[in-house]
């Protein structure tokens, strides 16, 4: 059973009221409405195209809204709010020749590390030394981040918005650099941490199977909000069509118990 969706004004971590975002003269959110209460794993699921990832950028700020209006923790001033605010994105192009280490990389995020190269090794470990053990990038810590496979970097990516001890994390397609096999693991860490956190989570998935198994509410987006609920309620073959815009075939979730 997934926990129930309970929204009241004042437990709203995510609030945005009719967002729209123009692109090279195309509207790409068309009067977008979420609510997203404390402590919820929510998934933003939509064909490609339909503005997931534009979404998040207006929430962070990074993306111009031409309309609507965008709170966090209830505070309209974004920049105010983003420390509390982690993000880790789709895609992290670095140059070949992007020279610094895992470890050095991780100690840039925390204030006492980020002069690292005046520490110890042992002293900056030390101080980031149980987010790396959770994420499970010990092993990584003197590889070049430059030179680290899809799923590595996307494992130090979120290593890194945890070290600024966040309490809302923006995902977005988590798995798009990670090889089929590793995704379910991947995923099952992201529900832990947000569980062992009390973090509110915002993930943007294609992963239905993920979706059912641990979001306690679904966002179908195509430019506007086609459809939401839990995702038993969602994912159903009218609701993807009418997200999607063309017939899928429905989630079935396979199960011995009867609901």
């Amino acid at each position: 059973m997934h926990p129930k969706h309970k929204v009241s004004d004042n437990n709203l971590v995510i609030e945005a009221r009719d967002i729209r975002v123009q692109l090279g003269g195309l509207e790409v959110l068309r009067g977008v409405d979420l609510k997203v209460p404390a402590g919820e794993l929510v998934a933003l699921i939509g064909p490609n195209g339909s503005g997931k990832t534009t979404l998040l950028r207006a929430l962070l700020g990074l993306q111009k809204i031409t309309a609507g209006e965008i709170k966090l923790f209830g505070a309209s001033n974004l920049r105010t709010v983003l420390p509390r605010v982690g993000y880790v994105p789709q895609k992290l192009n670095l140059e070949r020749s992007f020279i610094l280490s895992v470890r050095e990389f991780l100690a840039l995020r925390l204030h006492k590390t980020r002069n690292w190269f005046w520490q110890s090794r042992r002293k900056t470990d030390s101080l980031i030394s149980e987010t790396f053990a959770e994420i499970g990038v010990e092993a990584l810590l003197d590889r070049p981040v430059a030179q680290l496979s899809g799923g590595q970097l996307q494992r130090v990516m979120i290593a890194f918005s945890l070290l600024g001890k966040p309490e809302l994390l923006l995902l977005d397609e988590p798995t798009a650099g990670v090889d089929t096999p590793g995704e379910l693991s991947f995923y099952d860490l992201i529900a832990e941490i947000q569980r062992r956190h009390h973090l509110t989570v915002i993930l943007v998935s294609h992963d239905l199977s993920m979706v059912y198994r641990h979001a306690s509410w679904v966002y179908a987006l195509n430019g506007v909000i086609c459809c939401e609920g839990s995702p038993e309620h969602v994912m159903n073959a009218e609701s993807l069509k009418q997200a999607y815009g063309i017939h899928v075939s429905p989630y079935h979730h396979d199960h011995s118990h009867v609901h």
